[in-house]
């Protein structure tokens, strides 16, 4: 059995969109059992016989500061969910709850793996091979170092080669271009421990790539600090609401737009859908002693079970176990990374 910690009342939604996640997951993985953590009166009318409710009397809000998430809501949803994972309860904890708290949190009570100095949220953004980028950070380092790129490389790599079953995907570093003269001294100095890094067989690093290859999916992994990575997944997660508000006003307009609108709808929808960010929901926390899950806030039920797939197949698969692996194989380079900082 696989064991899912999940906290039923993060996110905007809370167990509106939790609960029926939930109970459609359980149906599609009979391996599969979920702790539902969150207020004992707001979940109590579920029920499955694979599924047991863990109370917890307190909820982070979207809006609370880390202080208050951290110190002072000490029996909050969020927490009691990744304390499942630090007692071994659980193989991962998922949450739509406030992304800084999350990490707060993870860290606190998790801690980082060795040769790990600063966790990071790794995504997917849909790209047009049909297919997902993996693209961090996505928002938890907004300053980076380029010993933290390299890092994240290697903890990406391991990401990948689990849920993607991929053993060497390809890394890219994102700059303003392809050259290695290019881009600021610490995304050089990161090209050259990448470079290293895919010389030493610890990466198969592609080199430079720039903005528009994350949807090209030029590369399997891109490398970022979490400022860029967060705006890169805002643009994406727009390109499929553009669409689909392009879509209800033609059909809306005048009757030659129709008929335009109508013709066209195969293919725009087709590529809605490929583009739905709904699809890829669920970004992992990578570098910690434990796995957890993060979705999206304003997630509905289809983006939220998406999110407990993305847990589950990395507690199946073991991700933990191969991200220590490749940070092990990858230790005498981070080491030297580190002491030449």
């Amino acid at each position: 059995m696989i064991t899912l910690a999940v906290d039923c009342m993060g996110g905007d939604h809370g167990p509106r969109v939790t609960l029926p996640a939930c109970q459609h997951f359980l149906d599609h993985h009979p391996d599969a059992q979920l702790l539902l953590i969150g207020l004992p009166a707001q979940l109590s009318g579920f029920s499955h016989a694979r599924a047991r409710v863990v109370g917890a009397s307190e909820v982070v809000d979207m809006d609370d500061p880390l202080e208050v998430a951290l110190r002072r809501k000490k029996d909050s949803s969020m927490r009691v969910a990744i304390q499942q994972v630090k007692e071994g309860t659980a193989q991962a904890a998922v949450s739509a709850g406030n992304t800084g708290a999350l990490m707060a949190i993870s860290r606190y009570l998790l801690k980082t793996l060795d040769g790990i100095d600063r966790p990071a949220i790794a995504g997917q953004i849909p790209n047009a091979k049909g297919c997902a980028t993996t693209v961090l950070d996505l928002g938890a380092n907004v300053d980076c170092t380029a010993e933290h790129l390299l890092q994240f490389a290697v903890m990406g790599s391991a990401l990948v080669s689990v849920l993607n079953n991929e053993d060497n995907p390809s890394v890219g570093l994102l700059n303003i271009g392809e050259e290695i003269i290019k881009g600021n001294e610490i995304i050089k100095k990161a090209g050259e421990l990448l470079r290293s890094a895919g010389n030493s067989g610890d990466l198969n690093f592609y080199g430079n790539v720039e903005g528009n290859d994350i949807f090209k999916g030029v590369v399997d992994i891109v490398v970022c600090d979490g400022f860029i990575g967060n705006v890169a997944l805002k643009t994406s997660e727009g390109l499929a609401s553009m669409i689909g508000g392009f879509l209800k006003a033609e059909f809306s307009s005048n009757i030659f737009t129709k008929i335009a609108a109508i013709i066209s709808y195969p293919v725009l929808s087709a590529f809605k859908k490929r583009v739905d960010h709904r699809r890829y929901n669920g970004a992992a926390l990578l570098g910690l002693r434990g796995l957890v899950f993060k979705s999206h806030g304003s997630a509905d039920e289809l983006a939220f079970e998406n999110a407990l797939e993305r847990a589950y197949d990395a507690a199946r698969n073991n991700l933990l176990d191969r991200v220590q692996v490749r940070i092990a194989h990858a230790a005498p380079l981070l080491a030297g990374a580190a002491a030449t900082a």
